[in-house]
């Protein structure tokens, strides 16, 4: 199909988008790699009186290093996030996920702000970010703010951005010693949709885990924690029977999609209990620094 006629532009530094976005009376739609708004607009799944793209803006690519954290320029590709070193050695979950994301030409032209924006509740890289306890970074014609990953996937598609606001980063805490993690998926292909990813970090001391982070793609209509799991799992041991107990708890509170016969709401719930099981235990015999 053909998209309804739109205008274009191609801001050249962050301050010109932002007034771009501010001035569109909330129509416009931002283009980072493409790969999920160009079908959308094709399909008439989305329309836009202008579009913004943001690809010629430097300050929004790129990793930056601080005490604790990790900030990622919005722009920044798939293939960039996972080859750079500061992110495979601090935040080697997110590397990990990304990985899986889509083909190689997919990850060369797509990028972990708009991954993170489009909010695809069956996207890869928002539970990571969830699961991270990462922030994600605004500005708009009132300033920058720093909103939550709880905060800010609020309904599907849908983020806490307004509308005349632009992702310019994403703050990833590093994880210290003692924290290992682990991405599990299952997809029928590359091309295809996540049909259940589970991103896990666990602190461990001892032979038991202290504290289990556990996020789910595509059990909802947004990224969702596991947060009763994630209690099951504090204070036990790191063996296949406690987290396995554990991990039946993992779908409690989800609302798997019911709108593909070929796979169901129970069958989504059943693979979402194997893949935790098995993301727990991955992250529990790994360190992620």
């Amino acid at each position: 199909m053909i998209p309804a006629v739109f205008d274009y532009a191609c801001p050249e530094s962050l301050g010109e988008a932002v007034r771009m976005l501010a001035g569109s009376g909330g129509e416009a739609k931002v283009l980072a790699g493409g790969q999920s708004l160009l079908p959308m607009l094709r399909l008439r799944r989305a329309s836009a009186q202008l579009v913004v793209d943001i690809n010629r803006v430097p300050q929004l690519r790129g990793v930056q290093e601080e005490a604790d954290a990790l900030v990622i320029g919005a722009m920044t590709t798939h293939h960039d996030v996972l080859h750079d070193e500061l992110v495979r050695r601090h935040a080697p979950l997110l590397a990990a996920a990304t990985e899986t994301v889509g083909d190689p030409a997919i990850r060369h032209r797509g990028t972990l702000g708009g991954s993170v924006t489009h909010a695809d509740p069956a996207g890869d890289l928002p539970p990571v970010v969830l699961a991270l306890n990462g922030e994600l970074v605004a500005q708009g014609p009132r300033g920058r703010r720093t909103i939550p990953a709880a905060e800010f996937f609020v309904d599907h598609l849908t983020t806490a951005l307004d509308p005349d606001e632009l992702l310019v980063g994403i703050r990833v805490p590093k994880l210290g010693e003692g924290w290992g993690c682990h991405y599990e998926k299952f997809h029928l292909s590359a091309q295809t949709a996540t049909l259940v990813g589970v991103a896990v970090a666990v602190r461990r001391e001892g032979g038991g885990i202290v504290e289990a982070r556990i996020a789910l793609a595509n059990m909802g209509v947004t990224p969702l924690r596991a947060s009763t799991a994630e209690a099951a799992l504090a204070g036990a041991d790191a063996t296949a029977q406690a987290v396995g107990r554990a991990a039946e708890a993992a779908t409690e509170g989800t609302a798997p999609p019911s709108t593909d016969p070929d796979h169901p709401p129970a069958y989504r719930a059943h693979l979402a209990r194997v893949l935790t099981r098995r993301a727990v235990l991955a992250a529990a015999g790994t360190e992620c620094s």
